[in-house]
C-alpha cells in the first residue's frame, strides 16, 4: 500500500482483510484478558520483601526479579507482537495465552531462584498477548468506532495495572505470595478458553514481507522518524521514574517503622487510579493541538512528584500524593506520545507502538534494578533523588529536542 508522507511516497504492508466489528460481549473480553495479561508484570512489586527472603536474594539485587519480567516483555514487543502482521491473531492471541498460564504456573512452583527468575523472563515474555489483544481490537472495528473500541480495551489494561498490586497483596497475605501466580494461571487459562470460542476467526492479515523484514522495517522505523525516538527515549525515562517508585516501594514501606503488610503495600496501587483520569483530558489536549504544552506540563510535574514522596517514611500522605501526581504526569505523557506516534504513520501504528513499548520496558526494567539497588546503599532519601535526577533528566530532553523541532 502506497502512501504519501509530505513528499515522500513510502510503500508497506498492505491493509488487513476485512473483518466483522466486535460484538459487544468481545469488546469486555478484550478489556479483561488485556488487564489480566499486564497485571502479571507488576504482581512482584509488593512482593519483593518475601521473594528476597524465600530465595535468598540480597536487597541490593532483589530487583532483578522486576528487571528481567521487563526484559522479557521488551523482547516481547519486539519478536512477538509483530507477529499479528503475518498470522491468524485468534490462533496467536490463543497460543500466547495458553503458554503464559503455563509460565505463571512454574512461577508459582520455583523452588531455586535461578528458577523463579527465568520463569518470570518468560511470563514477562508471553505477557505481551496484551499489545496482539489491543491491534486486533483496532483490526477488527471501522474508522467510526476504532476510538471508542481501543479506549474500552486499553481501560483494561490501566485497570489491570492499577489492581495488580492490590490483588497481589491482599493474596500474598491471605494465601502466601505463590497463591498469586497460581491463581492467575488458572484465571488466565480460563480466559483463553472464552477468547477461543468468542474470538472470530477472521483475523488473519495480508502481509507482503516475512517475519524477518517485517522486525527490520521497526528499527527502520526509529532511524527515519525523529518524533518516534524522541519519544520513545522519553517513554524510557518516565517510567524509568515510574519503576523507580513503584518497584522500590515495598522496602521502606515494610520495614521499621511503618511495617505494612502485603495488603497494605497493594493498597497503595490504587492511587494509580488518578493515572487513568488523567488519559482522556491528554487526549483532548492533544486534539488541540497541545501535545508539547502537555508533555512539558506534565514533565514538571513528574520531577515536582519526589518532594512529597521524600517524606514517605515520616507521613503515608506525602506517598500518597507525591504517587497520585507522579501517576497522572506519567499518563499524560504516555497518551501523548501515543497520539503523536501514531499520527506518524497510521499504517504501521503496530509496530510504532510496539517499538515505542520497547523502550517502556527497558525504562521500567531499568529503573528497577537502579532503586533496589540505590536503597541498599543509600535509602529512601537516595532513590528519591535517582527519581529526580531522571524526571529532570527527561524535562531537559523534552526542552532541547523541541526547540530543535521549531528550527526545523
Amino acid at each position: 500500500m502506497a502512501r504519501r508522507e509530505g513528499t515522500t511516497t513510502t510503500t508497506d504492508v498492505p491493509e488487513e482483510t476485512p473483518a466483522p466489528a466486535p460484538s459487544r460481549r468481545v469488546t469486555p473480553l478484550f478489556a479483561i484478558a488485556c488487564g489480566t495479561a499486564v497485571a502479571n508484570v507488576y504482581f512482584a512489586q509488593p512482593l519483593l520483601v518475601t521473594l528476597g527472603r524465600d530465595f535468598a536474594i540480597g536487597p541490593a539485587t532483589v530487583g532483578a526479579v522486576v528487571t528481567l519480567t521487563q526484559i522479557g516483555y521488551g523482547l516481547g514487543l519486539f519478536f512477538l507482537v509483530p507477529l499479528g502482521d503475518l498470522v491468524d491473531r485468534r490462533r496467536l492471541v490463543v497460543t500466547q495465552s495458553l503458554l503464559l498460564a503455563a509460565a505463571l504456573a512454574a512461577v508459582g512452583t520455583a523452588v531455586t531462584a535461578p528458577i523463579l527468575l527465568g520463569a518470570m523472563a518468560a511470563m514477562g515474555f508471553l505477557a505481551v498477548v496484551t499489545q496482539t489483544l489491543v491491534a486486533f481490537a483496532a483490526s477488527l472495528t471501522g474508522p467510526d468506532r476504532r476510538g471508542r473500541v481501543v479506549g474500552q480495551v486499553t481501560s483494561g489494561v490501566v485497570i489491570g495495572i492499577l489492581l495488580a498490586r492490590t490483588v497481589s497483596g491482599a493474596l500474598a497475605d491471605l494465601a502466601g505470595w505463590r497463591s498469586v501466580y497460581l491463581t492467575s494461571a488458572a484465571v488466565t487459562l480460563a480466559l483463553t478458553l472464552a477468547l477461543y470460542r468468542l474470538l472470530p476467526r477472521h483475523g488473519r492479515p495480508r502481509a507482503s514481507m516475512g517475519y524477518g523484514p517485517l522486525l527490520r522495517s521497526t528499527i527502520a522505523l526509529f532511524a527515519r522518524e525523529p518524533v518516534f525516538r524522541v519519544r520513545a527515549l522519553l517513554a524510557m525515562l518516565v517510567f524509568a521514574a515510574f519503576s523507580t517508585l513503584w518497584s522500590c516501594l515495598a522496602l521502606p514501606l515494610s520495614a521499621a517503622p511503618l511495617s505494612l503488610s502485603h495488603t497494605e503495600i497493594g493498597a497503595f496501587g490504587l492511587v494509580g487510579a488518578a493515572g487513568a483520569l488523567a488519559a482522556a483530558p491528554a487526549g483532548r489536549l492533544y486534539d488541540r493541538g497541545l501535545g508539547q504544552w502537555t508533555t512539558g506540563t506534565a514533565l514538571v510535574l513528574l520531577a515536582a512528584s519526589w518532594l512529597p514522596l521524600a517524606f514517605t517514611r515520616q507521613s503515608l500522605w506525602a506517598l500518597a500524593i507525591g504517587a497520585v501526581v507522579l501517576d497522572l504526569a506519567v499518563q499524560a505523557v504516555h497518551v501523548t506520545n501515543q497520539s503523536l506516534i501514531y499520527a506518524l504513520r497510521p499504517d504501521a501504528g503496530s509496530r510504532l507502538i510496539g517499538g515505542y513499548m520497547i523502550f517502556y520496558s527497558i525504562g521500567s526494567a531499568t529503573g528497577a534494578l537502579a532503586s533496589t539497588t540505590v536503597h541498599a546503599v543509600a535509602g529512601w532519601n537516595g532513590v528519591c533523588v535517582l527519581g529526580g535526577a531522571i524526571s529532570l533528566l527527561a524535562l531537559v530532553l523534552w526542552a532541547v529536542t523541541r526547540r530543535g523541532a521549531r528550527r526545523t
